[in-house]
């Protein structure tokens, strides 16, 4: 029960084998605890109040109890990727900003210096973690359902999953939402907020929360520019006001322009592999 946005659907885990790992391969509703101890996907019903009857007190307080669960979930998560020396990377952006063809080229281009996995996070479908698969990525596939973000659930599952080696780096694509994403930790060691020019340059006033805990801004799909309007100064700007710690980049997937900046900014973070 996600008492920001009102979803409340168990998530559906997708597992996409490939010939070195042997998973089951089918889809599946898993309903077995993890190591963390902890089952992915468990939400009860909405509960729904209105302001007379006490209902918006009732729904900052189911907040406060779903997101401190959800802290001391990913916490856990945190220690379980420090102690394998593995990398997570939380990826936000709003639909269509590039997330996917992002990571597809980043499989390609730095697949055969880190080992690189992707837990995937979608309402419906598979039809992004079948493009990451194609790229030579392992992939789980998570299908909220009705929920608007990934929560530490269920990337505890993903992971438990994937099983990622010592030294590799774990990309969490979330679902495409600039809201809700940014309320919860997953317990990554860095956020990473897409901002394609199609989107406009006022995203960074209009939706603050998502980009003033980011440690990195890609201004993506710089290939556009000169045929939107896009004012990179003012985004810049805009971006140094919410959020004054975070780096900024700009790329394209489409053309290869500024991906080594990319590149160094995860190697720099890639943990040694542990003996």
């Amino acid at each position: 029960m996600c008492a920001t946005c009102g979803c409340s659907a168990p998530a559906v885990i997708r597992v996409f084998p490939d010939p070195d790992h042997h998973h089951h391969g089918h889809e599946d509703e898993h309903g077995h605890e993890d190591e963390h101890g902890h089952r992915p996907g468990g939400r009860t019903g909405r509960i729904v109040g209105s302001l007379a009857n006490g209902g918006d007190q009732r729904t900052v307080q189911l907040q406060q109890k779903v997101l401190a669960k959800n802290d001391r979930l990913a916490g856990l998560n945190r220690d379980w990727l420090r102690q394998r020396g593995v990398l997570a990377v939380n990826l936000m952006s709003s639909p269509g900003a590039g997330k996917t063809t992002l990571l597809e080229r980043t499989a390609r281009e730095l697949g055969d210096r880190v080992a690189i996995s992707v837990i995937e996070g979608d309402q419906a479908a598979a039809l992004d973690a079948t493009r990451i698969r194609a790229a030579g990525c392992r992939v789980v596939q998570i299908n909220t359902g009705a929920g608007c973000h990934l929560d530490a659930e269920m990337v505890a599952e993903g992971l438990r999953v994937l099983d990622p080696p010592s030294g590799s780096v774990v990309m969490i694509e979330n679902v495409g939402n600039l809201v809700c994403p940014s309320l919860f930790d997953l317990g990554e060691q860095a956020r990473v907020v897409l901002a394609s020019v199609t989107e406009g340059d006022d995203k960074p006033l209009k939706y603050p929360h998502m980009f003033r805990r980011a440690d990195l801004v890609l201004v993506s799909k710089t290939d556009l520019l000169p045929y939107v309007d896009f004012d990179s100064k003012r985004h810049a700007w805009d971006v140094r006001r919410t959020s004054p710690d975070a780096l900024m980049l700009q790329l394209s997937a489409a053309t290869g322009a500024g991906m080594h900046e990319w590149y160094a900014w995860l190697r720099r973070r890639t943990p040694a592999p542990h003996d």
